[in-house]
């Protein structure tokens, strides 16, 4: 898959998931995806003080982007500036 196929697919991955978030007054953001296979995001709003929010990068973020770009082996996300 072609690097702008794969952004394509995860992105698409992250509006399926953005209502959600939106819903408890938390957004999601793409930062990059590295050799094909590792993304990296940036939780925004609520989900930043949220206790919850790794289990939600994992079960809810990572199975979701896995499902529109199986290739994808990990999700992590990265810490506001």
């Amino acid at each position: 898959m072609k690097t702008e196929e794969l952004q394509k697919k995860v992105l698409e991955a992250l509006e399926e998931i953005r209502p959600f978030l939106n819903s408890d007054g938390g957004d999601i953001s793409l930062v990059s995806i590295d050799d094909k296979k590792h993304v990296k995001v940036q939780l925004h709003g609520a989900c930043l003080t949220c206790s919850v929010n790794q289990m939600t990068l994992k079960s809810g973020i990572e199975l979701t982007i896995k499902k529109f770009a199986p290739q994808i082996e990990t999700v992590t996300s990265i810490d506001p500036e």
